[in-house]
């Protein structure tokens, strides 16, 4: 179910990408790629495109099984490779990034090597929100942050707000919108970026402004 809304999403946006040739794009932390290998179906078989993906995931495991499927079923235009995202240079001539439930800072990789590879669209599902929980402080807001449940979800929603603002800073158009019903999984926020070139100012300061009054640095910043 997640990964045919998630498809779905995809296709809302779909005309915003090139018309003529390859369609290139990343799965990064892809796990066991349910999700690529769905993608690579629609673009292929259903809208008849040509395609470049490539699937990214630190567990060669996973690689060696998601490759052997691809030579089992001689699929073209899909591929898979292990290593770590923040070791990767930024690619080229990126039509869309996506990533679905990156734990934690993942989220923030996937999000940074779309950003250095200048990807056209960018489609996220983020999953855990460890790094924010741990040093969030607002005296404000103390009667909320005393609750570990409450400030637990106030971290989940910080941290997917600033890092729609930071891509927003950074010349993308952002909607954050919940993808899915949460009966299927609580997970269900998904960040959908197109990018328009035109940098904001107001956007960046809104980010700082957050930063300071939640005492937090995202890892999306420095990445």
């Amino acid at each position: 179910r997640q990964i045919n809304k998630f498809v779905e999403n995809v296709r809302d946006i779909y005309p915003h990408l090139k018309e003529e040739g390859e369609l290139v794009v990343y799965d990064l932390c892809c796990g066991k790629s349910y999700l690529t290998f769905a993608i690579h179906y629609y673009l292929t078989e259903k809208l008849g495109l040509e395609t470049d993906i490539t699937g990214l995931d630190l567990k060669p495991d996973v690689i060696s099984t998601c490759s052997s499927i691809v030579e089992k079923l001689g699929l073209c235009g899909i591929r898979f490779l292990q290593g770590d995202i923040n070791e990767f240079a930024p690619l080229e001539n990126v039509d869309m990034t996506v990533s679905l439930h990156a734990c934690d800072t993942a989220t923030d990789a996937a999000l940074a090597q779309a950003v250095h590879s200048n990807s056209r669209l960018i489609v996220s599902v983020p999953c855990c929100h460890h790094e924010a929980a741990k040093v969030i402080e607002c005296d404000a807001l103390s009667p909320i942050l005393e609750h570990g449940i409450l400030k637990q979800r106030l971290a989940e929603i910080a941290t997917d707000a600033l890092r729609g603002k930071y891509l927003e800073a950074l010349g993308y158009k952002v909607q954050i919108f919940e993808f899915i019903e949460s009966e299927h999984t609580p997970k269900n926020l998904m960040i959908r970026a197109i990018k328009t070139a035109k940098a904001s100012e107001k956007a960046l300061a809104e980010y700082n402004a957050l930063c300071e009054l939640l005492n937090l640095s995202p890892s999306i910043s420095k990445m």
